[in-house]
């Protein structure tokens, strides 16, 4: 037996039975981190899986089978000028609601259809913390300085850390070049406006379907929530028009797929998710039996959901099983949080910064959680190193 390749097995073996040999299975504070962690996992595969992360995987899919190679390489790619490249990575986000998860799929997209290293990182980094939405609450909960400071530091770092992973990974992005270099250049298939109005269309309905409750219950903010799912079907049936008038799917399956959302709705009313949910099906099912682009959309799909969401949900539960959620606590307790970020010293910012990059944060429910912590005590610096590294 040649025990130098055998030592890392049996390693990992002998860990993993004085771990469960040694599991604190009587400790309270364990018992209750695992009900946190199973809890917060729960709350987001009830709350996001179907909503933000379904959208944004078929977007994902349709830019990697309906964007052009050659548009991405133009704007974001490796030979693109690098301020073009990072200035228009570093603020896409603006526009989109998303939060760290479900901004994943979308690199993961543009990134395979060409895009640097550096330019997508960037927007994989800005993009949870830059949305509109994000902005606006965390200016008018936590103040105008708070906000601004969000906005400019998301950018400025989100372009940094594309800028280092562009250098760390310099051997396999020349190469990645030099790779897309010989490619040929492809095609249009389509004016830039029908692409343009396709993905508007299903932006729209991660947008809508995803639009929180305003802190006031009046105002354009809460007009928009109060219509967000008239808006999440105006969106939904744009997408249906585009679909079969420029995308090869037959109307017919359209109009099948649109009646059985219809008669969903009318029969569970007051219950928004059901339809959204027959939609999504209706939208497998529609893809899956038209052949060429639209099945490849479906196929480019599936692909960004099986190597994406099992590790989502993993990262979910280990995120609950340290820090809880807000209403419980883990392993760690927020105690020991809320001291550890009092003032602005350095330590207090170093800890904010490594206790964010644990910390899972849905899109907007960082703003609350901050709250409470300044009220008990946290500095801005703490805060604003929270703000950033949460995303990340």
């Amino acid at each position: 037996m040649n025990w130098k390749k055998e030592w890392k097995p049996f390693a990992v073996i002998v860990a993993g039975f004085l771990l469960f040999y040694y599991l604190p299975v009587d400790w309270p504070r364990f018992r209750g981190a695992i009900h946190e962690a199973l809890a917060l996992t729960r709350w987001y595969a009830r709350e996001h899986v179907l909503l933000c992360l379904a959208p944004a995987f078929f977007i994902a899919g349709a830019i990697a089978v309906f964007v052009s190679q050659a548009s991405v390489l133009k704007y974001l790619g490796p030979k693109a000028s690098k301020p073009l490249a990072y200035g228009v990575a570093s603020v896409s986000g603006t526009i989109l609601a998303v939060c760290s998860c479900t901004v994943l799929p979308l690199f993961m997209g543009i990134y395979r259809m060409g895009a640097g290293l550096g330019p997508a990182v960037a927007f994989l980094y800005s993009g949870p913390a830059i949305n509109v939405l994000a902005i606006i609450l965390t200016a008018r909960v936590l103040g105008l300085e708070l906000g601004i400071a969000r906005a400019v530091g998301a950018i400025a770092f989100s372009v940094v850390i594309g800028l280092l992973m562009h250098l760390v990974f310099l051997k396999e992005e020349r190469e990645r070049t030099a790779g897309s270099a010989a490619m040929p250049e492809e095609e249009e298939t389509r004016p830039l406006r029908q692409t343009a109005l396709y993905f508007a269309a299903m932006v729209g309905v991660l947008i809508f379907a995803n639009w929180g409750r305003p802190a006031v219950s009046e105002g354009f903010w809460h007009l928009i929530y109060s219509a967000k799912w008239l808006l999440t079907a105006a969106s939904a049936l744009l997408l249906a028009v585009v679909l079969a008038t420029w995308y090869r799917v037959k109307p017919w399956k359209v109009v099948a797929a649109g009646a059985a959302v219809l008669v969903a709705g009318l029969a569970w009313p007051g219950q928004p998710i059901v339809p959204f949910v027959i939609g999504l099906a209706a939208l497998v099912a529609v893809l899956a039996s038209e052949p060429g682009e639209p099945v490849e959309w479906l196929r480019s799909t599936w692909s960004f959901a099986k190597q994406i969401l099992p590790l989502l949900l993993l990262g979910v539960l280990a995120a609950g099983l340290l820090l809880g959620t807000p209403g419980g606590e883990g392993l760690i307790p927020s105690e020991w949080v809320a001291r550890a970020v009092g003032g602005n010293s350095l330590g207090a910012n170093l800890f904010a910064s490594v206790a964010g990059a644990f910390m899972y944060f849905a899109t907007l429910t960082e703003v609350p959680i901050l709250q409470g912590l300044i009220a008990s005590g946290m500095g801005k610096g703490p805060a604003l190193a929270l703000l950033l590294a949460g995303p990340a």
